[in-house]
């Protein structure tokens, strides 16, 4: 009912219920006071119903399903990810569902009837009150299965290396974001994942590391977009020279000397690669979402009773004790569901989760989904749908 049309309704009734009362007054006709009640109780909910028919439902719901549709997009992301990081540690293929759309609807209608009947003196009085209300919440939610060829491809190709720049210059630690998202960096390579096992990075790769952080930290790296002659973009990385410290300049040095970068440039044009043509360039040879994930997968803790029956390949703790800088994230895993986790999901009879006091681990997950933003999709497919009513 709209409204408009509700408010003519409840002001009629109003108008009704006071004429009642005035007509029984002007016959004389002594009402008893169960009467009198009745008729009181009639006019106030009368009055109740014509204030809350005053206010709209749809706009009170707009902060509240914002907030928890927000909420609960969130974590099913979050979840999601971190079943499929699992899941390709046991060699099962990941599997993506997006939420294509989210249609709340609400419906609220009311009724109030209402009656009066009055005898002369001596007589008997009679009331009566009635009222209806129901509500309806029926949000619509629309799933999209994210398979097809670009979908696989955008999963299998390398993240473009000036993006993965250019959350370095967003303020993400440049050691991490270069320890999961870069498979070699001027011929130096980084740690690699396979079914035999892992194998350990390059001692120079993670120094190269460190020192990109602490020259990150200081303000002396930048990077830009310029073009050439042919109007072609490039990315370049620049290193400031200018108010910097002795620290810096001699970090500046050593890290040209390990990347076998020009020690009088102060520009370097980045490029996708293992390895550098020139002494001016940055040559990055940047990892695959599949690759990261993989990568990660091979750090989640599993059963000791699932890798010696060969259910999943030897990962990260099969190298026993090392350097926590090789770590990218510790995802633990139990019998029994975690009461203080960041994110969790069952799989296998196990609980696999992210402490939630674990801050590195966390961010490298919000950082592994972020990247899923520059992975090039393309334009959707038709993909089927399906859309499941929630009522």
């Amino acid at each position: 009912m709209k409204p408009n049309i509700e408010l003519g309704v409840i002001a009629g009734l109003l108008a009704w219920g006071v004429f009642a009362a005035a007509e029984a007054l002007r016959r004389r006709t002594f009402l008893t006071g169960r009467a009198r009640l009745r008729l009181g109780n009639c006019l106030c909910l009368l009055a109740l119903v014509a204030v809350t028919g005053c206010s709209h439902l749809g706009p009170r719901t707009v902060p509240r399903d914002r907030f928890d549709y927000s909420h609960t997009l969130s974590e099913s992301w979050k979840r999601q990810n971190l079943l499929n990081i699992v899941k390709l540690r046991y060699l099962d293929p990941p599997i993506f569902v997006d939420v294509g759309q989210i249609v709340a609807g609400y419906s609220l209608e009311t009724g109030m009837s209402a009656g009066v009947g009055t005898a002369n003196q001596g007589g008997s009085d009679a009331f009566s009150l009635g009222g209806s209300a129901k509500f309806t919440d029926r949000p619509t939610i629309t799933y999209t299965p994210l398979t097809g060829n670009k979908f696989i491809k955008s999963l299998m190709t390398p993240l473009p290396p000036d993006g993965v720049l250019f959350t370095v210059q967003a303020g993400w630690p440049a050691s991490a974001v270069l320890f999961a998202g870069v498979a070699a960096m001027n011929g130096l390579k980084n740690q690699e994942a396979t079914i035999d096992g892992v194998t350990p990075p390059d001692p120079d790769f993670l120094r190269a590391l460190e020192l990109l952080r602490s020259i990150q930290l200081s303000g002396a790296v930048g990077i830009r977009i310029q073009q050439d002659a042919q109007k072609q973009s490039a990315t370049v990385l620049t290193f400031r020279a200018q108010d910097a410290s002795e620290q810096t300049l001699a970090d500046c040095r050593e890290l040209r000397g390990l990347l076998g970068l020009n020690p009088d440039a102060s520009e370097f044009k980045v490029v996708f690669g293992a390895t550098a043509s020139n002494d001016r360039e940055l040559a990055l040879q940047t990892r695959s979402m599949l690759h990261i994930m993989n990568n990660i997968a091979a750090q989640v803790e599993i059963p000791p009773e699932d890798v010696a029956q060969g259910r999943t390949s030897p990962g990260f703790e099969a190298k026993g004790p090392s350097d926590d800088r090789l770590r990218l994230v510790r995802i633990h895993s139990s019998k029994s569901k975690p009461a203080d986790a960041y994110v969790t999901v069952p799989y296998r009879n196990h609980w696999f989760w992210i402490d939630d006091r674990d801050l590195k681990s966390k961010r490298t997950f919000a950082f592994l989904m972020m990247l899923f933003t520059l992975a090039e999709t393309g334009e959707k497919e038709n993909l089927p749908v399906l859309t499941i009513p929630t009522q």
